[in-house]
């Protein structure tokens, strides 16, 4: 669009008759179409000249040509060893040229044709070849930089109608436009029209000298862009579906996915996703049954240039073009698995494993203490910056979360405040909903981002934009008490996680809900599992248990729920007062009833029936006391035993204890607890 809107304008300047036309991608696919260009030539044209596109046209250029209209191609994508049979080629890159900057976006070649036959610097098409060159993703520096620059000054001075448009539908200040305005708001919105249609009507609107009719048109972007967002986040949804459950796909080291009915328009963004979530070159395809095509898009990484690994494959390739990092392909439907299977085997023939880790260099490592507004907008004065010229990359090391929650309408946002000693900032992080899952509070986390200015009603704050975290810190997930388990479950990465449970009939209470295995601590081998996350399903019946466990597995995640089918601490242990008063009624009655009786009792001394039942087994296990049948009768001359030498007396009194330690105490407490035992473990380790 905007290349073509540089071309257009030059030429109607010029006074030359012109007609714009930008191939549908969902009809034509990507660059130059047969069909279109026998359209275009029995249009009368006499001259087609193809912008940000053509170099890899051979054949179509080839027909065109034979039926008597004249080509200049104007493009900037990779080229291939044969170039196409044009009058004229015009590329920053041509190999027989020797233009001193070969990173121009295609818009920027156009301005440089548009420059030759002006004669000088159109500066009036300075902001139009901006938003070409910073949306197409090329190297931000030299010419490019210099377009940019001027550009953004333009549009904040003398802005055309279109971008006062763009501005007021995306919220944005004119004098506040600057590389992130263009990248995140003007740009997603003009792309939505070629993603989900005819991208034509953006030429028009960025030509447009109505006022009226090009808030119209900014409006119905607008709206188009919205379209585009749920699209590709309903085909994303699809594409991981297939990447984690189909082996041939999640195995593959190019990641290539396939959907009939697919938006073909939106695949690239698709990509983009996929390549964030998996870090590995990815390919999504919209496939159509009626012509047993499959057209789409490609996303890269490091190391595996995109571009020159499917030229290898053009054999089976009806088209394609692009770049090492970005392409756009079709072909047979019948030829996707088959294509699969060549990039498989290339990737692992130039690339290594640690190729497929996705690296983040921090540029500069920061205290939350030095962060201030004044030395943020000194940086800005730096701007603007993009490929090849980003942004600083800061680093927060090893400080803690103050406060976590998730943010946004599908709560896919988290907002925390970061820091420690007193001092923090308040951090963002979009489409990072989910880390909310897989952070604590209390231990040391590293973060990765880049640091803004956030204004609001007039006051000014810095505020950490969140890339990344890492933690080498073992985490405590608190799970007790009113969660149940239909909130937490979905929330735990169930494959890397073990469900543990002390006790037999725990394993019968959750069968229902939980599908995965439950493991029954066993003390012979309490090297129970291989996994680094568990869930403690209930309380051990003993503390030696839960020791023995975290000694024998360094575990990274612990997911305590503590399940207590009967909770014992409210009613707490009776008092010796109390033993004496029972034991004392008991005898006076020589027979007691507790089964029709205990209620009663119970309510005439306000104690709890369960204490009650407590009671009488200990007078049973010390044999103070029979109990046949639910009547209880008093043993003459009974040994003399203490109470605490029961066995049931004892074991309340460690149920009680790990109750108040694990199961109520505050999650600080509970979080030092394990702490403690922890190191202990690995100092233990380390000494063998």
């Amino acid at each position: 669009m905007t290349s073509s809107t540089i071309m257009k304008t030059v030429l109607q300047d010029l006074g030359a008759l012109v007609e714009h036309i930008i191939p549908n991608r969902f009809e034509h696919g990507y660059g130059p179409n047969e069909q279109l260009f026998r359209e275009i030539a029995a249009s009368g044209c006499e001259l087609l000249i193809t912008v940000d596109n053509g170099i890899a046209g051979n054949g179509p250029i080839d027909v065109i040509r034979s039926l008597g209209v004249d080509v200049i191609v104007t493009d900037h994508h990779e080229a291939a060893a044969e170039l196409p049979n044009a009058n004229f080629i015009i590329h920053p890159r041509h190999p027989e040229g020797h233009y001193p900057f070969g990173e121009l976006a295609g818009c920027g070649v156009a301005f440089k044709v548009a420059q030759a036959l002006y004669e000088k610097v159109p500066e009036q098409l300075f902001d139009v070849v901006a938003i070409g060159t910073i949306a197409d993703l090329v190297p931000l520096v030299d010419e490019n930089r210099y377009f940019v620059i001027k550009g953004l000054q333009r549009m904040r001075q003398r802005p055309r109608k279109a971008i006062q448009a763009l501005a007021t539908v995306s919220g944005t200040e004119l004098n506040q436009i600057d590389e992130q305005t263009i990248g995140f708001g003007f740009g997603p919105r003009l792309n939505a029209l070629g993603r989900l249609g005819d991208a034509a009507p953006g030429v028009d609107f960025l030509m447009e000298e109505d006022t009226t009719e090009a808030m119209r048109m900014a409006t119905f972007l607008n709206e188009r862009n919205k379209e585009r967002q749920d699209l590709v986040a309903s085909i994303t949804e699809q594409a991981i579906e297939m990447v984690e459950n189909d082996a041939e796909i999640g195995d593959s080291k190019v990641l290539i996915v396939a959907g009939e009915g697919w938006n073909a328009g939106v695949v690239g963004i698709v990509a983009s996703r996929l390549v964030e979530k998996y870090y590995r070159p990815t390919i999504v395809l919209a496939t159509d049954a009626s012509t047993g095509l499959a057209k789409g898009s490609a996303r890269s990484i490091e190391h595996f240039n995109m571009y020159a690994e499917l030229d290898v494959n053009r054999d089976i390739l009806v088209a394609f073009g692009g770049h090492p990092m970005a392409a756009g392909m079709t072909l047979k439907m019948d030829d996707v698995k088959e294509l699969r299977q060549r990039l498989h085997k290339q990737a692992l023939e130039h690339m290594t494993e640690e190729d497929f880790i996705p690296v983040l260099q921090i540029d500069i490592p920061l205290d939350v203490t030095e962060i201030d507004v004044e030395s943020l907008e000194d940086l800005r004065k730096l701007a603007p910056f993009g490929m090849q010229f980003e942004k600083p990359l800061y680093g927060l090391e090893n400080v803690q979360i103050k406060t976590m929650r998730k943010i946004g309408a599908n709560e896919d946002h988290l907002k925390m405040e970061i820091g420690k000693d007193g001092h923090y900032i308040d951090t963002i992080g979009f489409h990072k909903g989910y880390l909310a899952d897989e952070l604590t509070q209390g231990i040391d986390i590293s973060f990765a981002g880049d640091i803004e200015i956030n204004e609001w009603n007039g006051r000014k704050k810095p505020q950490f934009k969140l890339d990344d975290v890492h933690t080498d810190a073992w985490q405590l997930f608190d799970l007790r008490g009113g969660h149940k388990i239909s909130q937490w479950l979905t929330k735990i990465p169930l494959e890397e996680t073990a469900f543990i449970a002390f006790r037999k009939e725990t394993v019968s209470h959750f069968a229902s809900v939980i599908s995965e295995e439950i493991i029954v601590f066993d003390s012979n081998d309490a090297q129970t599992t291989d996994k680094k996350f568990v869930v403690l399903l209930d309380l051990p019946q003993n503390v030696q248990q839960l020791e023995q466990l975290l000694r024998a597995k360094e575990l990274e995640r612990i997911y305590a729920h503590f399940y207590v089918s009967d909770s014992h601490l409210f009613d707490g242990m009776p008092t010796r007062e109390q033993f004496i008063w029972y034991y004392s009624f008991l005898r006076q009655q020589r027979e007691f009833p507790l089964n029709q009786n205990l209620n009663q009792l119970a309510k005439h001394k306000g104690w709890s029936r369960a204490m009650l039942i407590f009671m009488s087994q200990v007078f049973f296990e010390l044999e103070f006391v029979t109990i046949e049948n639910g009547l209880a009768k008093i043993v003459d001359h009974p040994p003399k035993r203490e109470l605490t030498s029961a066995k049931i007396y004892e074991e309340r009194m460690q149920q009680l204890a790990l109750e108040k330690t694990l199961l109520y105490a505050p999650y600080k407490d509970l979080r030092q607890w394990f702490d403690v035992r922890i190191h202990q473990a690995v100092s233990e380790e380390e000494q063998r």
